[in-house]
């Protein structure tokens, strides 16, 4: 199977709304598609996010996407992105799209001069964990990273 990834743009924004909801529904939240739509034109009117869209190219559908937002490293005074979500069709997993994704992040990195991507899963998710490690992230074992809700 072939895909094609692109970044995407508002135009998109019905076909990408989707496939966040189905994201946040994988991770055990209640569905919403109207909030998923709400919430990723807030994110790409604002800029404050990049989302790219996988599409079989077979019949065009859209079958997965991520969610890069920009972080900055103060002590290299670069750009770090954030891939915050990754999501792929449960139809479409194990056919490269992951993998297409993931290089598009990359690719996409090293044309904005960054100095890398961080990405983070749940403990539980031994999946993404192996294919994270298979394309060359490693797990940090200098930082511990912490976090508070408000």
């Amino acid at each position: 199977m072939s895909v094609t990834i692109a970044q995407a743009t508002i135009r998109e924004l019905d076909e990408a709304a989707v496939l966040f909801d189905e994201y946040r529904v994988f991770y055990g939240q209640e569905s919403d598609l109207e909030g998923a739509k709400a919430f990723l034109f807030d994110r790409l009117e604002h800029g404050e996010s990049v989302i790219f869209l996988a599409r079989d190219e077979a019949d065009g559908t859209a079958v997965g996407f991520m969610q890069l937002y920009p972080l900055f490293s103060s002590v290299s005074m670069k750009r770090i992105w954030l891939l915050n979500d990754l999501y792929v069709r449960e139809s479409h997993r194990s056919k490269q799209v992951g993998k297409g994704l993931l290089e598009a992040a990359q690719e996409f990195a090293v044309l904005t001069k960054s100095k890398g991507l961080e990405i983070a899963t749940q403990v539980t998710n031994l999946r993404a964990q192996k294919v994270y490690l298979e394309h060359g992230y490693v797990q940090d074992e200098e930082f511990f990273h912490y976090y508070m809700l408000v």
